[in-house]
């Protein structure tokens, strides 16, 4: 095959039809356990590293001259940070419980054929 006809079908199989199998439908409801959980552990990971470098710029007398305050938000941010991922596996956890099942039967279907 040369070198036209690859790219041909390269973009041919962007445009058929893809008929979804078992084995599709498993990873989309692997995805819909884990993205949520993924989602909030992203957002508030960085919210919570965001407010752990404002107290510290307080606290170091960067940004203002507030080091009390600056020692509580970093605090504040640490907490977050050090919470987040307990917050990520009971997420995970919860959705494993809601989609469980399907999951479980669609995974021994296709074992079993």
């Amino acid at each position: 095959m040369n070198n036209n006809q690859k790219i041909a079908e390269n973009i041919r199989e962007q445009y058929v039809e893809k008929k979804k199998n078992k084995i599709d439908e498993l990873v989309a409801l692997d995805r819909k356990v884990k993205r949520p959980a993924e989602i909030f552990a992203y957002s508030f990971g960085v919210v919570g590293s965001l407010v752990l470098g404002t107290g510290m710029c307080l606290a170091m007398k960067v940004i203002g001259n507030m080091m009390p305050l600056g020692v509580v938000i970093g605090l504040l941010g640490i907490g977050m940070v050090a919470v987040n991922y307990s917050i990520y596996k009971f997420i995970v956890e919860k959705q494993k419980k809601k989609y469980g099942k399907k999951i479980l039967a669609l995974s021994d279907e296709i074992l079993n054929s």
